[in-house]
């Protein structure tokens, strides 16, 4: 029996976008209530063997999810408000991309550890670590709480919910229908939001390694590592994804379960349809002419 292959996606402004390895679909619903589908390839990082190299692949499937799904972002913006525009060039998307790296990097990791460094001869080093990373979690938090109160916000995390308990219903082999998937959790251990806090956890870790380098030092370093942080965030996801059989894994997971709370929402029957609309395009575009064969069934994907 071949093993089942790993899919990930995330929510798009009504709509979701289902990730294969080779593939990805995205389906939104229209003013009209009507559904529309486009599948194209993932891109150049599934089909190469850099993608099995550790730490590495982590940077570049994230980048190349990122990339994605913003183009999918926009192209669902257009369908859901009627409007036909065009989409951003390559370097415009590699701006926007750029810039929203560097909001975060500073938002997220350096300021943490500006506001950290007044500790500095209060607290032992440890402890300044522990109040950094804790600063930047209760960052990650708020944002989270923040937007979550914005209807339209509601509405994606919603689709959010969906594109999980699609997902969900695929690994567990149970017919896809919309009352089956409604059965399922909209918390999925593969989520991003789950990368999202593995990634603030692993920065306490590999931070902690650098000690206690001058302030204009560290607050560099916590943006130059980065991408060291992010590939090994993908392997600790990509270990507890694959282990799930452990207490000690399922134990680990339970917090980015638990947040996930704040990323999605039970999806309504109308939503759960356009999941599996993006789901069904995906998994018939690979029968056609992508082996699902192909997928490895111990690689993770990140959901967005």
């Amino acid at each position: 029996m071949p093993p089942t292959p790993s899919y990930g996606g995330q929510a798009v402004l009504e709509g979701v976008l289902m990730r294969g390895r080779t593939l990805l679909a995205v389906a939104v619903r229209k003013p009209d209530g009507a559904i529309i589908t486009k599948v194209e390839p993932t891109g150049f990082w599934g089909r190469t063997p850099l993608r099995r190299v550790p730490l590495l692949r982590g940077v570049l499937i994230l980048g190349e999810s990122l990339a994605q799904g913003m183009a999918a972002l926009q192209w669902s913006a257009n369908v859901a408000l009627g409007e036909e525009g065009e989409e951003l060039t390559g370097r415009q998307m590699a701006l926007v991309l750029a810039g929203a790296l560097v909001v975060t990097a500073v938002v997220f990791f350096a300021t943490p550890a500006l506001a950290a460094g007044w500790t500095e001869g209060f607290l032992p080093p440890p402890l300044v670590h522990l109040v950094e990373g804790g600063i930047r979690i209760g960052l990650l938090l708020a944002y989270l709480w923040l937007i979550g109160r914005m209807p339209d916000i509601q509405r994606v995390f919603a689709y959010h919910g969906a594109e999980h308990k699609t997902i969900h219903a695929f690994e567990a082999s149970v017919p896809l229908t919309i009352a089956e998937v409604q059965r399922f959790s909209p918390a999925h251990p593969r989520c991003g939001t789950s990368f999202i806090l593995t990634v603030m956890v692993v920065a306490v870790l590999v931070f902690a390694l650098l000690g206690q380098p001058p302030l204009e030092w560290r607050v560099l370093s916590r943006i130059l590592l980065l991408p060291l942080v992010a590939g090994a965030s993908y392997e600790a996801l990509r270990f507890g994804a694959s282990h799930l059989g452990s207490g000690i894994v399922r134990a680990t997971v339970g917090p980015g379960l638990a947040l996930q709370r704040l990323t999605t929402r039970e999806p309504d029957d109308a939503q759960v349809e356009v999941a599996l609309a993006s789901f069904n395009a995906l998994r018939a575009a690979e029968a056609q002419g992508e082996p699902v064969a192909a997928a490895r069934a111990d690689e993770a994907e990140i959901n967005a």
